[in-house]
């Protein structure tokens, strides 16, 4: 009786297989381990010490690894795989709640000009900018990772050259931009509005770009309209990397804006490196409370954004798609940057390229130690361009 109730599920399991119902474990596929470490603080020391063999980040954190002689620069994030595909991508944006833009427009446009004049002073001025980032992530002092030391100074004028500064959201960048909605649709990330939208839908659903209109529109004319006061603080949220630099640069640069152009982000303690306050002046009235909020990645300010924590951020492309994906109501106002990303290895690892990385990771593989990867969260603009790199290049992605 026994033996034919095994021989009878036997035949109704290759009946299902057969038909496609069940997906038979892969053998002998070659896979790359991915871990997530809650931001890029607890990269370098993991590679240092041998718990990682690489791991990809965000600016300035892709240069620590050269300059302190723990490892190496492997590829940056435009030259990815497939070739050509992420040459020039964007990356970083800024974004506001659908009702911050609605209900409080002239707040809104005001901090958005702050922003552009402050992309502005960044690539008129990119080794002071590049001085103002390190005091903002370590007082202009030293990174240190245990055991690891290296000028913060030092990495972030290494770091700035390969950051592209831009704000101006054309059609070739918002284009751009849906090359993420592609990617995260392949990788099944998105499944909620975004899922089966035309482009010309996707488009109307991430993007509302007049705060950035009527920002150059004062800017060009020389007069920055003066927002109502508000009433209650409003929270900015962003992360600790040289990609939000024009938050770092428009607050501890106050002053140049001020005088210059009539709108500053005037920290409440002057002396602090990383101000958490700052006061909106605008024609020489303060019109808001600014709370400056850090996080460790880009679905965590997205998350900050559901539930109104923050009404606006300086964060990664596709963390906000995935958010707007979900319901989330944040618009992608403008471009903060494009590419400033890269992949780091250790420094004996043998691989000098993608193409022998992934022969690498094909060898540690079939010998069952997996090349181990560190992203710094689920979602990230790192995580999705590390993934569809390792499909397309036919390696699969183990989590942990």
């Amino acid at each position: 009786m026994i033996k034919r109730l095994i021989i009878a599920l036997a035949v109704m399991l290759t009946a299902l297989l057969i038909a496609g119902c069940i997906t038979p474990s892969p053998s002998g596929e070659n896979s790359v381990s991915v871990i997530y470490t809650k931001g890029t603080g607890p990269m370098p020391t993991l590679l240092a010490t041998d718990q990682i063999d690489g791991y990809i980040a965000w600016q300035p954190f892709v240069e620590v690894a050269p300059l302190a002689g723990i490892g190496k620069v492997l590829v940056y994030s435009g030259d990815l795989p497939p070739a050509g595909r992420w040459k020039n991508h964007p990356c970083c944006v800024f974004t506001a709640r659908q009702d911050a833009i609605d209900n409080t427009p002239e707040l809104t446009n005001a901090l958005t000009a702050a922003f552009v004049l402050s992309t502005q002073y960044i690539s008129e001025h990119p080794n002071e900018s590049a001085e103002i980032v390190a005091d903002w992530l370590a007082g202009k002092g030293n990174f240190t990772y245990g055991n690891i030391t290296v000028s913060s100074v030092d990495v972030l004028q290494r770091a700035f050259p390969t950051v592209k500064f831009v704000n101006e959201p054309t059609d070739e960048w918002k284009n751009d931009t849906l090359e993420f909605v592609y990617a995260q649709r392949e990788l099944g990330v998105l499944t909620g509005a975004l899922v089966n939208t035309t482009d010309a839908e996707s488009l109307r659903l991430l993007f509302d770009t007049r705060p950035y209109e009527s920002a150059q529109v004062m800017i060009q004319s020389g007069q920055i309209t003066t927002p109502l006061t508000q009433s209650k603080p409003i929270s900015v949220g962003y992360l600790l990397s040289d990609h939000d630099a024009a938050l770092f640069v428009a607050v501890k640069n106050w002053k140049y804006f001020q005088d210059n152009y009539g709108i500053a982000l005037k920290p409440r303690d002057l002396t602090a490196s990383r101000p958490d306050i700052a006061d909106l002046i605008v024609n020489g009235v303060t019109v808001a409370e600014v709370r400056l909020v850090p996080a460790d990645a880009g679905p965590q300010l997205m998350q900050l954004a559901s539930t109104d924590t923050i009404q606006y951020a300086l964060v990664g492309n596709p963390p906000t798609i995935a958010a707007i994906d979900k319901g989330t109501p944040v618009k992608i106002i403008m471009a903060l940057n494009n590419e400033g990303s890269g992949i780091v290895i250790a420094e004996d690892a043998p691989a000098n390229d993608w193409d022998s990385f992934v022969t690498w990771a094909e060898t540690r593989s079939a010998g069952g130690q997996p090349v181990k990867i560190a992203a710094p969260g689920k979602g990230s603009i790192q995580d999705v361009l590390l993934r569809y790199a390792l499909e397309e290049s036919g390696l699969s992605i183990k989590e942990g």
